[in-house]
């Protein structure tokens, strides 16, 4: 910043103990290594469960995005009723709900009634007396059965195909065009039909 123009005189004040405000992070390394511990007592409090909750495949808000799976907040009760858990056992079997989330598609709502039945195929649940298992515990050669602590992930939606020479026909084809004339016959849809039904009506009437 120059002194030029008929701009004030700067009154800078370098005189202040700036030193006792200057922000530090000396403590970055200690409480990293508090935080690896914290995690490393978590995983050993939890037992054989899981690390992470089970939650929905989701598609990411606005075009830019929607392309892409994601990881959602809970499972809509439709598709725990399609795998026919309850609302309250899911909570307590490791499975997030949302009761607010709608299911908008017949893919989507599918895709996530897969990833329940999955889970579902590989939970073993632990009885907590060993000799009195209630409904829905595991039982038998499954509580012998290897365990894992990580959960489902998300697959691929896109099926992924070799590289390969383009055709004629995709040479030729023209996206754009074909785009802008789907567009344009869906907007003059509803016009082009009214037009069709008053023509039929005025030949009609001209045989009349």
């Amino acid at each position: 910043m120059g002194f030029r123009h008929n701009n004030v005189l700067h009154a800078n004040h370098f005189h202040k103990d700036w030193q006792r405000r200057v922000r530090t992070w000396f403590d970055q390394p200690g409480r990293k290594l508090r935080r690896r511990n914290a995690r490393k007592a978590k995983a050993a409090r939890l037992g054989v469960r899981p690390l992470t909750l089970l939650r929905p495949a989701v598609r990411g808000q606005t075009v830019r995005y929607n392309r892409k799976l994601r990881e959602g907040r809970g499972f809509t009760l439709a598709e725990l009723k399609e795998v026919g858990i309850n609302r309250k056992e899911a909570r307590g079997i490791g499975i997030v709900v949302d009761h607010r989330r709608r299911n908008l598609s017949e893919e989507g709502k599918q895709l996530n009634v897969e990833r329940l039945k999955a889970y579902k195929a590989r939970l073993i649940v632990f009885p907590k007396k060993a000799g009195k298992p209630k409904k829905g515990d595991s039982t038998g050669d499954d509580l012998q059965a290897e365990t894992t602590r990580t959960n489902l992930l998300i697959a691929d939606p896109y099926v992924h195909e070799a590289p390969r020479r383009i055709t004629d026909e995709e040479r030729s084809f023209e996206a754009y065009r074909t785009l802008r004339i789907s567009r344009a016959n869906a907007r003059y849809e509803g016009i082009r039909k009214v037009r069709a039904a008053k023509k039929e009506e005025e030949e009609a009437n001209k045989k009349k």
